[in-house]
């Protein structure tokens, strides 16, 4: 059974810089469509980026376009999320987890605990 756990968060200076990680067990993540999202205080959870099975083929919210990159590394088998130029606005909760396509709004399994990313003066 596919479990995810999302590491890497922390304190940044906006403009900083933060890599996350999500690690996977229980399967190998080459099999699915693995997606990034944050939920900040008082907000809904919204998707970030979306990576394909295949690895060629990304997605990412326009909020986050052209600051953020997702990647993946099978060997390890671990998702990343390299976060570069934060903002204030960036601040939140961040989970991954399997998705059905970066399309669908559903994902398979459940919710895990995620990552705190801060980004404050």
């Amino acid at each position: 059974q596919l479990q995810l756990v999302e590491s890497g968060g922390g304190l940044v200076q906006p403009g900083g810089s933060l890599r996350l990680s999500c690690a996977a067990s229980g399967s190998s993540l080459d099999y699915y469509t693995i997606g990034w999202f944050r939920q900040a205080p008082g907000k809904e959870r919204e998707g970030v980026s979306c990576l394909s099975n295949s690895g060629g083929s990304t997605n990412y919210a326009d909020s986050v376009k052209g600051r953020f990159t997702i990647s993946r590394d099978n060997a390890k088998n671990t998702v990343y999320l390299q976060m570069n130029s934060l903002k204030p606005e960036d601040t939140a909760v961040y989970y991954c987890a399997a998705r059905l396509g970066c399309k669908s709004p559903l994902i398979i399994g459940s919710w895990g605990q995620g990552t705190q990313v801060t980004v404050s003066s």
